[in-house]
């Protein structure tokens, strides 16, 4: 299925050319840059001009593991330096180097996503440190809820819960939030739309303009996606119906002929009765009849396999849209059981917050209120480890260390 490959050298030496000029690309501030241990999703595909169709590269589709050294080694285009570099990046590299290496006049398709990021840890004051799998839109504050909340400190039970509580409310409303904005988007594929608007209590909320962005993006690319298809089969479609009607004139042709010969044998077959003629005219006759019956009948049988041909593209083209219209049910269903579930954390972890507040109501002067929390990030930018005096609503990047320290406020009235 793939070309002859290049020998080593030329291959490492085109992708290095397609890296220099992947850096050289602008960069957009907010997109994520890759580093070891992030676990990337690439699939390639090239559009076969000549048979019209995609092809999927599968010996390069996969999972692959960006190593401790920030480098990334994928089948035919070899080693490269993924650290520091945008999936977008890694994209065209990749669809550079398959080009150049293998000669291609159309340039593969290289799709790279993150699978997997890269963990993040925490330390200090909290129930269970370690190390955590990094989701994107991680707060500090959530960190800690994931840690199991702040280490119980002598007296600030009520504190700890308090903060558990609305860490893990946090965490369910962003949930729910992310959860609508996926169903609005289900609900305009449903219908056919191209674009989908948000119900008004969630206007304004934070991260709602980037994960409608994010379902924008899908919604966008699934239209895309079900367009081609459709019209590919349409095109089909259309090449038949053309064939059929190109053979239904030669028929018609072809018939008006063995009808004009089918009446020149009557004429000759009567001379021949009479004498006039000799029977081998008959006979020729006779012989081209039969050939120009015979390729009419090749005819009808190309137009019935043609027919057959755009009944059946006729039904893919049902099949497709069937099978698009039950995927999105389907996700629609899961969708509204998860937006269900988080509903339900969300209402709890109010209630627990609400309890925690009224609890400490009665407990007048315990540790001045609540403990008193520093949070730090050790971050590596640039090749330089940072130290980052932080807060509860610091995001948290892949590879993060948050070191949580907590001190007791003595009350008034108490020693300190």
């Amino acid at each position: 299925m793939m070309r002859n490959t290049l020998g080593t050298l030329g291959a490492r030496t085109a992708f290095a050319i397609a890296i220099v000029l992947a850096s050289l690309m602008p960069a957009k501030a907010d997109d994520y840059l890759l580093g070891s241990q992030d676990k990337l999703r690439i699939r390639v595909v090239e559009w076969q001009t000549v048979e019209g169709a995609f092809r999927e590269w599968t010996a390069i589709s996969g999972e692959y593991m960006i190593d401790s050294a920030g480098r990334l080694s994928v089948p035919f285009v070899g080693e490269m330096e993924a650290g520091g570099l945008t999936t977008a990046e890694i994209s065209k590299a990749i669809s550079d180097t398959l080009q150049q290496s293998f000669g291609l006049s159309d340039k593969p398709q290289a799709s790279v996503e993150i699978a997997t990021y890269r963990p993040f840890y925490i330390n200090g004051d909290v129930q269970a440190p370690g190390q955590y799998a990094f989701v994107p839109g991680i707060t500090v504050l959530k960190a800690v809820s994931l840690a199991g909340g702040q280490r119980r400190l002598e007296g600030a039970r009520i504190e700890r819960d308090f903060i558990n509580a609305r860490g893990q409310h946090a965490i369910a409303s962003q949930d729910r939030v992310r959860l609508l904005v996926r169903r609005a988007r289900l609900e305009a594929e449903a219908k056919g739309e191209e674009g989908f608007a948000v119900a008004e209590e969630l206007e304004g909320l934070a991260r709602v303009s980037s994960i409608m962005a994010d379902e924008m993006s899908i919604l966008t690319a699934r239209n895309r996606k079900l367009t081609l298809q459709l019209d590919v089969l349409n095109d089909l479609r259309d090449l038949l119906q053309r064939e059929v009607t190109a053979l239904e004139q030669k028929s018609v042709t072809q018939q008006r002929q063995i009808d004009l010969a089918r009446r020149e044998l009557s004429d000759v077959d009567s001379l021949a009765q009479k004498g006039l003629v000799v029977n081998t005219r008959v006979l020729g006759i006779e012989r081209t009849i039969a050939d120009m019956e015979g390729k009419q009948l090749d005819l009808e049988t190309s137009m019935l396999r043609a027919r057959q041909e755009i009944s059946k593209t006729e039904q893919e083209i049902i099949g497709l849209r069937n099978n698009i219209e039950a995927e999105v049910a389907q996700e629609r269903q899961k969708t509204e059981a998860e937006l269900d579930e988080a509903t339900l954390r969300q209402e709890m972890y109010a209630g627990l917050l609400s309890e925690a507040v009224s609890f400490a109501s009665t407990l007048p002067g315990v540790l001045g209120g609540e403990p008193d929390t520093t949070f730090e990030l050790t971050r590596v930018v640039d090749g330089v480890t940072q130290q980052i005096s932080a807060g509860e609503n610091t995001p948290v990047l892949p590879g993060d260390i948050i070191s949580v320290r907590t001190t007791l406020k003595t009350a008034p009235g108490l020693p300190g």
